[in-house]
């Protein structure tokens, strides 16, 4: 089971959003925290990651810093104290022409109703990443096309955007996967444990129990739940309740369907049990999260001159 895939189809029912930032002068620029994911991609210049609890990381052009589920942190032409950094300035257009001390690209996708997949969040909270150009000249590409869109509102801007984002996406997981031992990333290689995944994934409708889905791993009760929680991070039936309230959001996104028949698509017996579990998970019902997407471009800033 491919789970990097399963990120982004989780992510997708936020808000696609990237803007390009210009930095100069001496006080740096600091991110708050917020529900989602999201990445930077440095352009020119160099300049460090900061964070409260770790000393800073000297960034350099092409580096990517991935928020895996959206940790405050900051950047600055020099290293400085994650304390000293000023908030974020917003802005409602794209950064004059330069020069700058650094630019670089945002994107991300902001979650205002829910948190970041399972899986991004058993993750460090940043990561950062220096892809080899030369071996992956697809990334570049991909980068200079979100330059061109983000911030674009031409027809088709947003559906671009968001596709750019999800390449860039499975990309930047990609490489930082294949640095890393196996122990640092859940995967599902245990074809006992993709099998109880793959039942879940395409059938969430279903009356899943542990020892039906122990039976389709092919292991005893007991032994299924332990590695299962191992290899995905979460024991079987909260993965479960996840998966189905995260399909449900996305067919409320996509979709017209009515309410109760995304409730018994995604495996609740009624609309009243479906908005209650949905409610608990993401804080507004169900109706209220397919009416008002959130808004990422009005909490993204686009840039900071502070010369």
């Amino acid at each position: 089971m491919d789970l990097i895939s399963e990120v982004i189809r989780t992510v997708r029912v936020g808000t696609a959003g990237g803007r390009l930032i210009g930095q100069s002068g001496p006080s740096g620029i600091r991110f708050p925290a917020f529900s989602g994911t999201g990445f930077h991609i440095v352009l020119r210049g160099t300049c460090w990651l900061i964070t409260e609890d770790q000393p800073p990381a000297a960034l350099a052009p092409g580096d990517v810093v991935l928020t895996s589920s959206g940790a405050e942190h900051g950047m600055h032409r020099v290293p400085c104290s994650f304390a000293d950094l000023p908030p974020a300035v917003l802005g409602p257009t794209p950064p004059p022409p330069g020069p700058y001390d650094f630019e670089f690209l945002c994107g991300g996708y902001s979650l205002d109703h829910g948190r970041a997949p399972q899986y991004l969040r058993t993750l460090p909270d940043l990561i950062v990443v220096s892809p080899d150009y030369d071996s992956h000249p697809e990334m570049r590409a991909l980068i200079d096309l979100l330059g061109t869109e983000a911030g674009q509102t031409r027809m088709g801007s947003g559906a671009t955007l968001a596709a750019l984002l999800d390449l860039i996406l499975i990309r930047v997981l990609r490489l930082w996967h294949d640095q890393q031992d196996t122990a640092g990333w859940p995967t599902a290689d245990d074809p006992a444990i993709a099998a109880a995944l793959r039942a879940i994934h395409t059938q969430p409708h279903r009356p899943w129990t542990i020892q039906r889905l122990s039976e389709q791993a092919g292991m005893p009760r007991t032994a299924f739940t332990r590695r299962f929680t191992t290899v995905v991070g979460q024991p079987p039936m909260r993965y479960l309740t996840g998966w189905r309230l995260s399909h449900g959001a996305r067919l409320l996104r996509e979709t017209k369907a009515p309410m109760s028949t995304i409730a018994r698509q995604v495996g609740y017996s009624s609309e009243f049990a479906f908005s209650t579990a949905f409610r608990r998970e993401y804080g507004v019902p169900p109706g209220r999260f397919r009416h008002t997407p959130s808004k990422i471009s009005e909490t993204t800033p686009e840039h900071a001159d502070n010369r």
